[in-house]
Formats: structure tokens, sequence, C-alpha cells
């Protein structure tokens, strides 16, 4: 039984080591372009990556670990935040109603306030 017990745990502290699961939920899946960075925002049902212009990936979310995740709304509009350790930013998404494109903003430590509008590819 203490066997059992302490694999549990295992496998616990094992799953919060990776953070947070990805799931955008009801937010619009799709690919968008940050034009000020020449890369793509990648949004998948699990997972979230930016991509070179050619494809190549940049960062991949699913592989680092994502902290605080939440899909919820912003008024009417879908949203999602969450920070990542390993890019050492908090990320804000709203995907207004009224537009194909998606707004975004990120917080890093050394106070920048990034700010763009990624445009639907």
């Amino acid at each position: 039984m203490k066997k059992i017990a302490l694999l549990l745990a295992l496998i616990l502290v094992g799953a919060l080591a990776f953070g947070q699961a990805i799931n955008l939920g009801n937010f619009p899946l799709g690919s968008y372009v940050d034009q000020n960075y020449d890369a793509v925002w990648e949004f998948t049902s699990s997972n979230i990556r930016i991509l070179s212009l050619g494809g190549e990936v940049l960062f991949d979310f699913g592989q680092n670990t994502v902290r605080d995740f939440r899909v919820g709304l912003e008024g009417t509009s879908p949203m999602i935040t969450f920070s990542c350790d390993e890019s050492q930013r908090s990320y804000t998404f709203v995907k207004p109603l009224t537009s194909q494109n998606v707004n975004m903003q990120f917080q890093a430590p050394w106070n920048s306030n990034y700010q763009v509008t990624l445009v639907r590819r």
C-alpha cells in the first residue's frame, strides 16, 4: 500500500513539474502572423506554437512549462491568458468578434509591454 501511495505521489509531482496542459476550448483555432517579428502563432486544439514564416518551429509551448492557463471571455470576445517559465512572459490573446485577427499582449520581467494585432493567415 505504501508503494502505491508513493507511486501516486511521484506521478502527481511529475505532472505538476510540467505545468498545465494546453486546451484552447472555444478559442478560435488557426494561424496568425506577427508582422513585427515575421513569425506565425499557431493555435491548435491542444497546443500553441510560434513558427517562422517558412514553417520552422521557433517555440513550442506544449514542450515547455505553461502556468495559469485560462480560456475565458473579455466582454464577449474569446480570450486566453497564460504564463510560460521558459519564455519568461505572461501572454494574453483576445479574438474580437468583429475581426478575423487576434490581439496579443505579453508582459516580461524586464517590464516590456508588447502589443500587436496578429493577422489571420
